[in-house]
């Protein structure tokens, strides 16, 4: 196996003398085993919008393609309930909470000293430590870790970037009223306006372009598509998929899904094309549960920016056909967090010390014939502001949510109860403390946020509005003649 020698390196900064030693440790070429990997991401995907999940009327022939040649986790996890902390989790392999990139950062085009709007430049990523192993790594689509230069992926260890660094763009590409450093680039050039068609197609277009390009040694693509995060927008080809749709906003929602699949579609066609399908280790999974509008996290409850399983439970498969067997379904837990590890195990890429890794490797039981491991324990939080969090922890089938909008502790036995309808902590009080000591055990590891977003007020009006709903819908409720007078 080659290795790379990393003295501690997902605590350091990314200097020029960390990845000289790198390199020089690294002193194996480049191996035709060592497979491809393409990552891709959706954004805001519905755990069943998608037809290996039981998805009939939005089209996803491509991802049921892969879901069919390779593994499906059934119980996958985003590390974070929204956009980008999640991301910054994927690409560090860590809780993001350890390193304070908590809350989606502000759009800010200007990096400003001592002020952290973006992921830690003391992180290494994914694409540092692939980058320095010879592999060709590039990125596409949206970023959302920040907008300043410095935190662009072309600086993050990806050779190649085309896409935005924002949270959210027109898909025509229009920055609008903001400023046109948080449109589309290539490299640190903005790309016009003119030059793009549709933001979904043009990432899936680059991102054939890039396989085909690098064809002849291997390659790390990150294809983050914005996907189908709003604005809903689509061609009308798209929507054409999604006619059969009667009510219009779920129509454009799956024309977007549609859109991305034929995209994935294409690259997978790319990767048959050049020989390269066998060798290469594919990824898809959505960057945390489906959005509110629009979208179907059924049968979960809950959406983006809960800790429900609707808003962390998500599609995602895993496709390697020299490696990994097909038509496998995975039902133990899995997280995102698992992916860093479990691409340096199939790249040939061993960290020394790889204990800040805050996932496991998962080829041993895709490739072991037994698909399942032992219990674990997931933890995830929130920042609601002024020192206030919401958690969530798993630890085998049980799961305690700390809803920092409900101000409510809820126990689910996932085993009994996967929809989390029925609450159980009032039974089970001693289940309660073990799990609510596991979590201050597991925070203490962890840093404030290094700066604050609006999730906190946005799932309290949220929750405001809920209960207005409901309230209003029984406020005309009459009492019978027989429950007056029983009282």
């Amino acid at each position: 196996m080659v290795r790379i020698h990393m003295i501690k390196l997902l605590r350091i900064t990314r200097t020029s003398w960390l990845l000289a030693l790198l390199l020089a440790s690294f002193g194996v070429g480049v191996t035709a085993e060592r497979p491809n990997i393409v990552l891709i991401v959706a954004d805001d995907l519905g755990y069943s919008d998608v037809g290996f999940n039981g998805c009939k009327e939005i089209p996803t022939p491509h991802l049921d393609a892969i879901a069919e040649a390779g593994a499906v986790f059934s119980c996958g996890y985003a590390s974070h309930p929204y956009c980008s902390p999640s991301r910054a989790g994927l690409l560090t392999g860590r809780y993001q909470q350890r390193f304070g990139h908590e809350c989606n950062p502000q759009p800010d085009a200007e990096f400003k000293e001592g002020e952290a709007t973006g992921l830690p430049l003391s992180e290494t990523t994914l694409a540092n430590v692939l980058q320095s192993a010879g592999y060709a790594t590039g990125a596409i689509g949206k970023w959302h870790l920040g907008d300043a230069k410095p935190y662009w992926p072309n600086r993050r260890g990806f050779d190649e970037w085309f896409g935005f660094s924002a949270g959210g763009m027109s898909y025509w590409g229009d920055t609008g009223k903001k400023a046109a450093a948080l449109g589309v680039h290539r490299g640190d050039d903005p790309v016009g306006k003119d030059s793009l068609t549709y933001l979904t197609d043009d990432f899936s277009t680059e991102a054939v372009q890039f396989v085909d390009r690098h064809r002849d040694q291997p390659f790390f693509l990150y294809l983050a598509y914005n996907a189908p995060h709003s604005p809903d927008q689509a061609t009308k080809r798209h929507l054409a998929k999604t006619n059969h749709i009667e009510y219009g906003g779920r129509a454009v929602y799956g024309a977007m899904v549609a859109a991305m699949d034929e995209g994935i579609g294409r690259v997978m066609a790319k990767l048959k094309e050049i020989g390269a399908d066998e060798k290469t280790l594919l990824i898809f999974y959505s960057d945390n549960g489906g959005r509110r509008e629009h979208a179907v996290n059924f049968p979960y409850r809950g959406h983006k920016g809960m800790l429900f399983e609707g808003g962390i439970r998500v599609p995602f498969v895993m496709k390697w056909p020299s490696r990994v067997p097909k038509g496998v379904t995975i039902k133990s837990p899995i997280s995102a967090l698992d992916i860093f590890p479990t691409v340096l195990a199939a790249a040939g890429v061993s960290p020394d010390q790889a204990d800040q890794l805050d996932g496991i490797d998962l080829l041993p039981m895709l490739t072991s014939g037994r698909p399942s491991q032992e219990p674990r324990t997931l933890f995830w939080r929130y920042a609601m502001g002024d020192g206030q969090y919401g958690y969530a922890i798993r630890d085998g089938d049980l799961k305690l949510v700390q809803s920092g909008y409900k101000n409510e502790t809820f126990l689910f036995d996932l085993a009994d109860d996967p929809w989390e309808r029925t609450s159980i902590a009032a039974d089970r009080p001693d289940t309660v403390k073990r799990l609510e000591q596991r979590i201050a055990q597991w925070d203490r590891e962890n840093i404030s946020p290094k700066w604050i977003d609006a999730h906190g007020q946005n799932v309290r009006n949220e929750e405001e509005t809920r209960q207005k709903t409901i309230d209003a819908a029984s406020r005309g409720e009459k009492q019978s003649p027989t429950s007056i007078s029983n009282r």
